[in-house]
């Protein structure tokens, strides 16, 4: 039960296409960042749509998944944990980063999981303390 304490769930379009970089370690990083688009009524009866960029990260098999898959302008389902880090910029400022850990991801787009080489719910590593969707 632990593992659901800090857990996220989101599903949004992909705003461009991951980065992926290998650390000095020999460790595999990928980078993307997805739209979730909320509407609401306003006051005057308008409907008003807001959007919010949320910043994900992979590492290892997942980001070699999210490599293959993702593509800018899909829609995906991401399951993962919010972690926060901080650094400091250029000018030593210190800057705060929140960013959504995925653990597993699931293309929306029958097309993405059509062409894709693996299947749609396919489990990261059990290392990584993945619950099956």
């Amino acid at each position: 039960m632990n593992n659901l304490r800090n857990s996220v769930q989101l599903i949004g379009f992909i705003g461009k296409d991951p980065e992926m970089k290998e650390l000095t370690t020999g460790a595999k990083v990928t980078k993307v960042s997805i739209a979730t688009t909320e509407s609401y009524k306003n006051d005057k009866g308008e409907y008003i749509d807001q959007t919010t960029w949320h910043n994900l990260v992979g590492w290892s098999y997942t980001a070699e998944r999210m490599v293959k898959q993702m593509k800018k302008g899909l829609e995906v389902f991401v399951q993962g944990k919010l972690v926060q880090r901080s650094y400091d910029d250029a000018n030593g400022i210190k800057r705060y980063v929140t960013e959504v850990r995925i653990l597993n991801f699931l293309m929306m787009d029958k097309a993405a999981r059509k062409n894709s080489s693996t299947a749609p719910l396919d489990v990261a590593p059990k290392k990584e303390g993945v619950m099956p969707f």
